[in-house]
């Protein structure tokens, strides 16, 4: 199993009460651990996308995504919340965990698309959600999802 996504990228019992609150923590978190440069410019690349339609999944779940010159690397941040919070989703539900994929400009048509596509198939299996749900662990959220991203 890859360590792509690591504990540090985990955030647990956030206290975050708005979807803009929520995205300007992860936009602030990725600059705190080198993966992008700017926070600003994460988090208008995150406001832009959710624009374009809700990020919002099922079940309480959200994925965010930013493609953006800003960031240097791609990363998965996870921010499991202690409230659920509005958020455009496909359920019409709030949610109270994110998953942000943050991908630099020039991986957008890879990197972001298989991290997309790996995530909306993690968020399909009632073990993956139900792990999540059921821990605080920063390490075991990190090892189920990094586990779906190597899952072919």
């Amino acid at each position: 199993m890859s360590d792509f996504v690591k504990a540090e990228n985990v955030f647990v019992e956030s206290g975050i009460k708005t979807r803009e609150d929520m995205i300007r923590f992860i936009s602030e978190r990725a600059v705190e651990l080198g993966v992008a440069d700017d926070a600003d410019t994460v988090n208008a690349a995150f406001l832009a996308r959710e624009d374009m339609g809700e990020t919002g999944m099922t079940d309480g779940f959200a994925v965010p995504h930013a493609k953006s010159t800003a960031i240097r690397r791609a990363a998965v941040l996870v921010v499991k919340n202690d409230a659920p919070i509005d958020w455009p989703s496909f359920d019409g539900k709030p949610i109270d965990v994110a998953i942000a994929l943050l991908v630099p400009d020039d991986e957008a048509g890879t990197v972001h698309i298989r991290l997309l596509s790996k995530t909306a198939v993690l968020l399909m299996k009632d073990e993956f959600k139900a792990l999540v749900r059921g821990t605080d662990d920063p390490q075991a959220i990190a090892d189920a999802v990094n586990a779906g991203i190597d899952d072919e």
